[in-house]
């Protein structure tokens, strides 16, 4: 597969775009509403789904692990690597899996949301090398259709607008 400059510029904005909604995150007090440690919208997620569904799997999945690997990195922190690539790869799969299905992308990045939870808890149990972080997980599963239809209600409305812009054109 070549990549073309295009491309490579626009998987380098779309890295930077989810690095900077990955951190803007840590910004919101999502546990004022939901006391549950780990929690987060996914607003990353946002342009993984629209990387998927405009550029393909290939170029979605070297997104997510340049925002991961990146995202690692300007925190300080090895361990948020290993959960933020198996919680993103386990997101992707499912998502690479679902997307050319039937299922709305309301559908596929809760589906998504769900497998990132599951992707993180197995790195929690790989991590701490026993099975107790598996008991968080049936709460976890409880916000994934929340978290994952806010981005894919975002993602909708990014096609949605983007559509209306080539209609002008």
């Amino acid at each position: 597969m070549k990549i073309t400059t295009r491309q490579l510029t626009l998987c380098a904005v779309l890295a930077a775009l989810a690095l900077a909604l990955s951190y803007l995150e840590s910004f919101f007090p999502l546990a004022l509403l939901i006391p549950l440690p780990g929690v987060k919208l996914g607003l990353a997620n946002i342009v993984t789904v629209f990387a998927l569904y405009t550029l393909g799997a290939p170029m979605a999945l070297c997104i997510l692990l340049v925002r991961c690997t990146l995202g690692a990195l300007f925190a300080g922190n090895a361990s948020a690597l290993l959960f933020s690539l198996l919680g993103g790869f386990a997101a992707m799969l499912v998502m690479i899996a679902l997307h050319k299905s039937r299922l709305s992308i309301f559908g596929v990045s809760i589906a998504g949301a769900a497998a990132h939870n599951c992707g993180q808890v197995l790195a929690a149990v790989l991590t701490l090398g026993n099975a107790a972080p598996l008991s968080y997980l049936p709460f976890l599963l409880l916000v994934s259709p929340f978290t994952g239809a806010l981005s894919g209600f975002i993602a909708a409305l990014l096609f949605r607008a983007m559509k209306n812009i080539q209609l002008m054109q």
